[in-house]
C-alpha cells in the first residue's frame, strides 16, 4: 500500500490544522472577553487600602484594649484583630447569635450610627469579673438582666472611648452611645443592602474563647473615608500630617551623595603591594564585558556597565543590588 500522500492530501491536512487552530484562538479569545459577574445587591464601595488602613487602625485599637480590660477587669485579657471585610448590614445581621449584646453608637461629627456586638463568651465572663468572679462562663444563653446591661454599658463606652483614641490620628470623633440590643433583628439602623466594614476581634478571658464585633457602616464614615489611606496612616503614626512628610521628602531629595565606581577588587599581600611599579597588570575579580559595582556612600546598591557620553566617563545601570 502507498503511505505517500498527494499533493491534494497535503493541502486539505493543512488546511484543516489551521481551521483547527483558528477555532481555538476565537474559543480563547471567547472566553478572554466574558464579562466579570457584579452583584449590584452588594457593591464594594471600601477599597483594598481603605480596609487595609481599617486594619492597621483597629490593630492598634486591639493592643489598646488588651491593657486597659486587663487593668479594668484585673485579669489577663487578650483581644487581637481576626478579620476586616465588606459585608452588606443584612449578612452581618444574619452571621449574629441571638441573644447577644449589640451597642448601637454614634460619632460625631459623622453622620450615622455604628453597632459594636458582643458576644455571650465575653459578657459572662466580663460580668463574672466585675461582681467578683473568678471570669468563669457560663454554659446558659441567657437574656442579660438590667443591672449586668447597665454594668456593662459604663465597660462598652470605655471601650469605644479608646477606639476614638485610636483613630484620633486619622480622624477625630467622639463616641455616644445611643440605645442597647439584644436581638438583632430589631437593630435596624440602616436598610438592609447597605455596605459596612466588619472588623473582628478575637477575645480570650481566661480559658473562655469569644468574638467581638465592630459594624462601620459606609454612609457613617463617608467623611472619614478620604483619610482611610495607607500614606495618612503612617504620617499620623510620624507625628506629622502628609504635607510635613512631601517637605521632608523634598529637602532630603536635594542632600548629595558620593557615588563610586567599582571596577573590581582583589586581594594582594604587603609585599606584593610594596613590589607594584609603573605598567604592572593586577588581575580583579570581575570579567570583561561584566557588570561593576555601583557605591552609594560606600554601600553596593546598583550593577553597572561603563560608558561615555560626549567626553565624560559614565556608568549605565543594569540592575539593583
Amino acid at each position: 500500500m502507498d503511505e505517500t500522500l498527494s499533493q491534494s492530501e497535503i493541502d486539505a491536512l493543512i488546511n484543516h490544522l489551521h481551521n483547527e487552530e483558528s477555532v481555538s484562538e476565537l474559543i480563547k479569545d471567547d472566553k478572554q472577553s466574558v464579562a466579570k459577574k457584579y452583584n449590584f445587591r452588594r457593591p464594594n464601595k471600601f477599597t483594598k487600602d481603605q480596609l487595609r488602613t481599617l486594619y492597621m487602625i483597629n490593630e492598634n485599637f486591639s493592643r489598646i484594649i488588651s491593657n486597659y480590660l486587663s487593668g479594668y477587669l484585673r485579669s489577663s485579657i487578650n483581644i487581637k484583630i481576626a478579620s476586616v471585610e465588606q459585608v452588606t448590614y443584612e449578612e452581618f445581621l444574619v452571621s449574629i447569635f441571638s441573644p447577644t449584646l449589640l451597642t448601637v453608637f454614634q460619632m460625631p461629627p459623622l453622620e450615622g450610627s455604628a453597632v459594636l456586638e458582643t458576644s455571650h463568651n465575653f459578657t459572662s465572663p466580663a460580668v463574672d469579673l466585675l461582681f467578683g468572679g473568678s471570669g468563669k462562663s457560663t454554659n446558659k444563653v441567657r437574656e442579660l438582666t438590667e443591672i449586668e446591661v447597665r454594668v456593662l454599658k459604663k465597660l462598652i463606652k470605655n471601650l469605644l472611648d479608646n477606639m476614638a483614641l485610636a483613630w484620633s490620628d486619622v480622624f477625630k470623633f467622639n463616641i455616644t452611645i445611643e440605645s442597647t440590643e439584644s436581638n438583632p433583628q430589631y437593630n435596624q439602623i440602616i436598610s438592609p443592602n447597605e455596605t459596612v466594614a466588619i472588623i473582628t476581634f478575637t477575645a480570650e478571658i481566661g480559658k473562655t474563647q469569644s468574638i467581638i464585633n465592630i459594624c462601620l457602616p459606609h454612609a457613617t464614615l463617608k467623611e472619614a473615608i478620604p483619610n482611610l489611606t495607607a500614606q495618612n496612616w503612617f504620617a499620623s503614626q510620624q507625628g506629622g500630617d502628609i504635607s510635613q512628610v512631601r517637605t521632608v521628602e523634598n529637602r532630603l531629595g536635594k542632600v548629595s551623595l558620593d557615588l563610586t565606581a567599582c571596577c573590581g577588587e582583589t586581594q594582594l599581600t604587603i609585599h606584593e603591594f610594596l613590589q607594584l611599579e609603573e605598567g604592572d597588570v593586577v588581575l580583579l575579580d570581575t570579567v570583561v564585558g561584566g557588570d561593576m559595582q555601583l557605591l552609594i556612600e560606600d554601600q553596593p546598591k546598583f550593577s553597572f556597565q561603563p560608558g561615555v557620553v560626549g567626553e565624560q566617563l559614565a556608568a549605565m545601570i543594569t540592575g539593583k543590588i
